[in-house]
């Protein structure tokens, strides 16, 4: 029986396809042999007639365009990127897991897949999502096991990358839809400070919070895609003192809602991280959580009814029963009521931002989601690990750390300041480290 999880190196795949170790052709062969053999169970990628042939075709003419020598080819020359359905791709319908009528979703290609093919990628397809990017589970399955969801809404791009179908794929997160998947499905998940991809060209979900992310098989691989996606990335950028950074855990009502396996996980990567040469602080913050639940939720649902107002008002019985219930609870929303959510929601991020730094805070560590991956298909889990950090519209990135009693993966998520992801990235390759038993120097 074929194992349906995998794992293909970013950088190592990258670096054989600029030196000419490895051929784009070679590449899209593996990448398609690979989604033949595992795909019909996971159904991480939406189905395409002739994708073969269609990247097959794109590596021809990609190695005929390519420049000479391995020092002028770009930094993912030749590798396969699966992206999240929601993001326009040239020559590929957007259907964001919906039963909408593909031309009704059509748009110019996003502006993160012009990056992507600029610094050379071949688009291997279309990941599954849920739909809209909302709630209602697409079909795509965890390939720790089967039985279990994925997560969502990147349901498609995390699983495919567990799987070893692509090393690199794109997806999005409004509340916790990059960084939960990335947990459940064992592979690394990075959300930037949001903003710092543009969103040209992707299906909103809710404007103030939707933010392009990216996930690989270690830190290294998003260290090494995250130049090419991000707006004015600061290539060798890092916390310039040279000491390990100061980790927050955020003690309180937040962290009250990780289950029991979540918390002890916790436990252990703490005192790994102690272990290592990590300062651990415990911070009280958010004792109004279930406030900024609301306040959150309010912006949430009254964006995401403004974002269908044309196409649910045309096709509202083609939309499943979880996104038309979100667009429903939206639509009495008043503006009063969203610009007032909206404030609360500048007052917490400024609060937030005020409490980390009089703990010193570097780094704020927490589960990445309430437990493992449930084993239930028709749910993505929950979100609310996530949602503070997305209200506040920091960068956040989940690393594999540590199993369930039932064997599967959880994650630890770490969390920067606003527009600290180069520093957030680098830290995370130390953590990544120490937390995988290698770590000689914290402060790499």
């Amino acid at each position: 029986m074929t194992t349906l999880l995998g794992c293909r190196s970013l950088v190592q795949e990258a670096a054989a396809l600029r030196s000419g170790a490895d051929d784009p052709a070679d590449a899209v062969r593996r990448t398609c042999d690979r989604i033949d053999a595992v795909d019909p169970l996971l159904q991480a990628f939406v189905p395409e007639p002739g994708r073969r042939a269609r990247l097959l075709a794109a590596a021809r003419e990609l190695a005929a365009a390519a420049p000479g020598g391995p020092a002028e080819r770009p930094a993912l020359y030749g590798v396969p990127v699966g992206i999240k359905d929601i993001v326009h791709v040239d020559g590929l319908p957007t259907r964001a897991g919906s039963a909408l009528p593909p031309e009704e979703l059509a748009g110019p290609q996003a502006a993160v897949v012009d990056r992507l093919r600029a610094a050379g990628a071949l688009i291997a397809g279309k990941t599954v999502t849920a739909e809209f990017a909302v709630t209602a589970p697409g079909p795509t399955r965890n390939p720790h096991n089967p039985a279990h969801t994925p997560g969502g809404s990147s349901s498609g791009s995390a699983a495919s990358v567990a799987a070893g179908m692509v090393p690199l794929a794109i997806g999005t997160q409004t509340v916790g839809s990059m960084i939960r998947p990335a947990s459940y499905c064992g592979v690394v998940g990075f959300k930037p400070t949001y903003g710092r991809i543009p969103l040209a060209g992707v299906i909103p979900n809710a404007i103030s919070f939707d933010t392009l992310g990216c996930y690989a098989t270690d830190v290294a691989g998003i260290a090494l895609a995250a130049p090419v996606l991000c707006d004015g990335w600061r290539t060798g950028a890092a916390d310039g003192s040279g000491r390990p950074p100061v980790l927050g855990v955020p003690a309180g009502p937040y962290l009250e809602r990780a289950g029991d396996e979540a918390l002890g996980a916790l436990r252990a990567q703490r005192e790994a991280l102690t272990a290592a040469g990590y300062e651990v602080r415990e911070v009280p913050v958010m004792a109004d959580f279930t406030e900024i639940v609301e306040q959150l939720f309010t912006m949430n649902r009254y964006e995401v009814a403004r974002a269908h107002t044309h196409w649910f008002a045309r096709h509202a019985a083609r939309y499943r029963e979880q996104t038309a219930a979100a667009i429903r609870e939206g639509r009495p929303i008043g503006d009063a009521a969203y610009e007032a959510a909206r404030e609360r929601r500048e007052a917490f991020r400024e609060r937030l931002a005020a409490d980390g730094a009089r703990a010193g805070i570097d780094l704020w560590i927490a589960p990445a989601a309430t437990g493992p991956a449930p084993a239930d298909l028709t749910t993505t889990g929950s979100s609310i690990m996530c949602l503070p950090w997305s209200n506040a519209g920091l960068p956040s990135l989940s690393l594999p750390a540590g199993r369930a009693a039932d064997g599967l993966p959880l994650g630890l998520q770490l969390v920067g300041r606003a527009g600290a992801d180069e520093e957030l990235l680098s830290w995370a390759a130390g953590i990544e480290r120490a937390l995988n038993g290698t770590a000689g120097d914290a402060a790499a």
